[in-house]
């Protein structure tokens, strides 16, 4: 939640708005998250962590509903996932960098070692030490450490449908739906022609400048030296073309020098981290073709993706698994491959194993032919309203809430240490005196 800088905050405060109209909630975040919402003066926005066991002991919630993605932020809601099994909602199909580095931290490779063998059968358990050894590397994408949230929550939603069947796979006994990511709000042409002038004014970009845009934290993980390089090729067709890259620049990613490397000083732009909703999507709307690469990816769908779509600008996305259901122009043929629906394509979509190439290709005609760029956008807006609006979302929301309330309490084998209630500790204390634990815990 707000005021971490996360699309999953974005997503969360925009969702929990929406649902008190229809429910009793109360919000539960880290303690740090806490802390800076109460100096921020919304006393009564979250609450901590600390405080969901003694509330929920006063008061039993109908159902505990987990936002979960793969990140330090959430590291948190682990212990209380399996003590208290409700709907868990993965942002990400992957979570095993955000675990295993909150494990390793706390210097708790037992305990790692047992949920990796646990979380992936098939894999030989030896595996795990790769990551013991510290070596955080790609590999951790292989092995997604979802089986045992799937199999220990009551409903486990995933926001791509194709996650829904991977994770069956994985945990057959488990209940897995799919809940349309509702993200952003429609943009219409005018609005957007505004914000594009706006933006313009601001960056001193000429009016009949093409802006090719990238939104969001500007990781590697994006493509954003990919992007850069391919920017650079195309402008000897597109001279008057430019770059908004409208984030804050990871540590580890050193976009400034990639921009000077390539000679790009007067063509890039970056913005840095944007301190509002409205800023953002002003940004977005801005963008003549916006590109939203992600590999290697925890498959998650993209905020800023679904934002642009909202927007109805045209996309370049990265043709992957768990995306395979959107309808998508191959920039190789400029055609749809033949298994995809018949709906008006909606994105332009990268091979990752030709990803210069077709990069390169792509933007060269996007930049060209307005035409197209108009007709992706149409459809790209079209496709928002039924697949990533807020009401879309909401009636799944429903449906999958009414489903986890009245779901059976799973009975999953689960490792050691995740069955434990946490009070052993003062289970010892409290024996030499000839007191119960239980008692003293339910005080």
């Amino acid at each position: 939640m707000p005021p971490a800088r996360t699309g999953v905050a974005v997503y969360s405060a925009e969702l929990v708005g929406a649902l008190r109209a229809e429910h009793e909630l109360d919000v539960f975040v880290s303690e740090a998250i806490a802390g800076e919402a109460k100096r921020a003066g919304r006393n009564d926005a979250v609450h901590s962590a600390h405080d969901f066991i003694w509330r929920h002991q006063l008061a039993p919630y109908d159902l505990t509903v987990y936002q979960l993605g793969n990140s330090s932020l959430h590291d948190f809601l682990w212990p209380y996932l399996f003590r208290y099994p409700g709907l868990a909602v993965l942002h990400d199909a992957h979570l095993h960098h955000a675990r295993a580095a909150a494990l390793m931290r706390l210097g708790r490779t037992n305990d790692y070692r047992e949920e990796f063998k646990a979380n992936e059968p098939d894999s030989n358990s030896d595996l795990a030490e790769l990551a013991v050894a510290g070596f955080d590397t790609h590999l951790y994408y292989s092995w997604p450490m979802t089986r045992l949230i799937a199999r220990a929550s009551r409903v486990t939603a995933v926001h791509a449908p194709r996650l829904v069947e991977a994770l069956r796979e994985a945990a057959p006994d488990a209940r897995i739906e799919s809940i349309r990511l509702g993200h952003g709000e429609r943009i219409g042409s005018h609005e957007a022609a505004r914000a594009s002038a706006r933006v313009r004014e601001r960056h001193g970009i000429p009016a009949n400048a093409v802006i090719f845009g990238v939104q969001g934290g500007l990781t590697p993980e994006k493509r954003v030296p990919q992007v850069l390089a391919a920017f650079a090729s195309v402008l000897p067709y597109t001279p008057s073309a430019r770059l908004l890259l409208a984030g804050e620049p990871a540590s580890y990613c050193d976009v400034e020098g990639t921009i000077a490397s390539l000679g790009l000083r007067d063509r890039a732009i970056v913005t840095g981290y944007l301190p509002s909703d409205d800023a953002f999507t002003e940004y977005v709307a801005a963008c003549d073709v916006s590109i939203n690469l992600r590999w290697p990816t925890a498959r998650e769908v993209s905020g800023p993706w679904v934002r642009a779509l909202a927007a109805g600008r045209p996309t370049i996305t990265m043709d992957l698994a768990h995306g395979a259901h959107v309808p998508a122009l191959d920039p190789r043929t400029w055609t749809m491959p033949q298994s995809a629906t018949p709906e008006a394509p909606v994105t332009v979509s990268i091979d990752v194993l030709d990803e210069d190439h077709s990069l390169r290709l792509a933007m060269r005609r996007l930049a060209a032919d307005a035409d197209l760029r108009g007709r992706l956008g149409r459809a790209a807006g079209e496709y928002w309203e039924r697949e990533h609006s807020m009401a879309g979302m909401l009636d799944d929301y429903r449906r999958v809430l009414a489903l986890a309330q009245t779901a059976p309490a799973p009975a999953a084998d689960l490792p050691t240490h995740l069955r434990s209630r946490g009070d052993e500790r003062l289970e010892r204390l409290l024996q030499p005196f000839g007191l119960d634990a239980d008692v003293w815990s339910n005080i």
